[in-house]
């Protein structure tokens, strides 16, 4: 066997690719019949559009769904439809994308940051709370990378200080926290169908709530401010026009039909690879087990410790894996209170006091993550077989043999 390493000119571990999105002729039949009706765009938000908008319902267990254009749109309408007001303090995670708080300044909000679990990489409820102010008036929670939050503790205290929470589920389509589908458990859910998605139609977002006043706003700033009942060129509110075609919603019909399938997949690839990698010294596998009853996997991520590695550098290791046929990488590279947007206040809202500053902030779990820990597996290599999960370990074992060699 040649174990020479794979970015040194030795043999790839994995030999394969891990393909998405994963898609037959039915999705090209359905784009096809669209594009052939001519009814491409959907002015009314009605027919295909509504129709996916009630089936994605019904399976998130919500009473409704609303379609927009992303899900960074989708995290924006419905802060804004929960009614904060400009300087009003909205609680987010620094381990996320830049959009969690990015549409918060857009709502003209303060973005206050709370450090996550070590252990899950979701918001720390003790930390959520220490962060409260009588400005604070919601709370975006991430489950990052599919793994629920924890949902009791977080809805307990939104409850105790009467404040929103619109949970981020941008990873997490079809997963669940005690049986309950994710996004349907806050005021509001927030989806992407962004093409690296669970389940994706390229581009596209989606809310779900019960709230029906809470509906019924977001529907109306996602099309141009527009009200059940109303005129065509009548205009009740600061909307714009914010909803998907009906090419999107073909794609998401058919995509979401495959979708249980493989969330169950990822979900019973991501245990077994745990029980292999939590074997390794050095390697430490996100917990599991703490509420959460279907893991998305939308990131397998584990905690990586250089000195089981001969003090081989995150990002080098990070490097070497990916070049044994593992599609992985180092993750964010740091918080997002660190990034230029941030740091330098680029903000260009007029609602943001002088004083707000993050220069200062420090989430020592999130930096911990960011520069040391986390190392990233994407999802479409979660739907690969149980040889291709031992393939992984194999990888990291032949690397962690090589450099203490």
């Amino acid at each position: 066997m040649n174990n020479k390493l794979a970015i040194n000119g030795g043999p790839k571990t994995i030999n394969k690719t891990f393909p998405w999105p994963i898609f037959d002729e039915s999705d090209v039949q359905a784009v096809a019949e669209i594009a052939a009706s001519g009814a491409w765009g959907n002015p009314d938000c009605d027919g295909l559009v509504l129709e996916v908008e009630q089936k994605f319902a019904k399976f998130c267990g919500s009473k409704y769904a609303l379609s927009c254009v992303n899900g960074s749109v989708a995290l924006r309408l419905a802060l804004i439809a929960c009614g904060v007001k400009p300087g009003d303090e909205v609680i987010v995670p620094p381990y996320t994308f830049i959009a969690t708080a990015s549409i918060v300044l857009e709502a003209n909000c303060v973005p206050v940051f709370v450090d996550i679990l070590p252990e899950t990489y979701n918001m720390d409820p003790k930390e959520l709370e220490k962060a409260i102010t009588p400005k604070t008036k919601a709370i975006i929670p991430v489950h990052f990378a599919g793994q629920a939050c924890n949902m009791d503790a977080l809805m307990e205290i939104a409850k105790k200080h009467d404040l929103r929470i619109i949970e981020d589920t941008a990873h997490a389509h079809g997963g669940e926290y005690k049986g309950k589908k994710l996004g349907s458990i806050g005021d509001a859910g927030c989806f992407s169908f962004q093409s690296s998605k669970n389940l994706t139609s390229g581009e596209g977002g989606m809310i779900v709530t019960d709230d029906e006043a809470l509906y019924d706003m977001m529907n109306s700033l996602r099309n141009v401010g527009r009200v059940k009942g109303g005129q065509w060129y009548e205009h009740h509110n600061l909307g714009c026009n914010y909803r998907i075609t009906q090419l999107q919603a073909a794609l998401l019909a058919t995509q979401l039909d495959r979708l249980e399938e493989q969330t169950q997949r990822r979900n019973e690839n991501g245990l077994y690879l745990n029980s292999l990698l939590e074997k390794i010294h050095g390697i430490q596998p996100l917990s599991r087990g703490l509420g959460e009853t279907l893991h998305t996997y939308h990131i397998y991520i584990f905690k990586y410790d250089k000195a089981e590695f001969n003090n081989l550098s995150k990002r080098e290791f990070a490097e070497m894996l990916a070049a044994e046929g593992v599609p992985s990488f180092m993750g964010y590279p740091e918080p997002l209170y660190k990034q230029p947007l941030f740091q330098e206040k680029n903000f260009l809202c007029y609602a943001i006091p002088e004083e707000v500053d993050y220069t200062n902030v420090h989430c020592p779990e999130t930096e911990k993550a960011c520069y040391e820990d986390a190392v990233w597996i994407m999802q479409n290599t979660m739907l690969g077989t149980k040889e291709d999960m031992d393939l992984i370990a194999a990888a990291i074992l032949k690397i962690q043999d090589a450099v203490s060699k």
